[in-house]
């Protein structure tokens, strides 16, 4: 079996206000931006990357979309990890925008400085630079 990775998804409360801080501020590009009746398709990426991030609202989904959105809000859902060269210079972009910080730049004992944001649903996004 051949099978790549093509997409991964996002759920944020705002498309807007997550595009700007994804695109604006973390400096992803915007892939796909359709809009199907009520339905938007939009997908970001990091330059020259081949994965796209869906990002998504909670509407249209089965079940209580209430509870879902409180879940994101509050960080419940698994966090994205981003990579750079530089993690303390990513991390002074992100918190001049006035993002959420979870965590400042550290170095693991693993292997990596990283630090932690929330995006404006609640998402929690790591930004992981690998030690030499």
């Amino acid at each position: 079996m051949d099978l790549t990775l093509t997409h991964c998804f996002i759920t944020v409360l705002d498309l807007d206000e997550a595009l700007k801080f994804y695109c604006d501020t973390l400096g992803l590009e915007v892939r796909t931006d359709v809009r199907i009746g009520d339905f938007r398709w939009l997908t970001i990426a990091s330059k020259g990357s081949p994965v796209e991030i869906s990002l998504e609202t909670p509407a249209g989904r089965s079940g209580d979309v209430t509870a879902l959105a409180a879940v994101i809000a509050d960080g419940g859902v698994p966090a994205v990890t981003l990579g750079t060269t530089d993690c303390d210079a990513s991390f002074a972009t992100v918190r001049a925008s006035g993002a959420r910080v979870i965590q400042e730049p550290t170095d693991q004992p693993y292997g990596v400085r990283d630090c932690a944001v929330r995006d404006p649903s609640g998402n929690m996004v790591r930004i992981s630079q690998t030690l030499s």
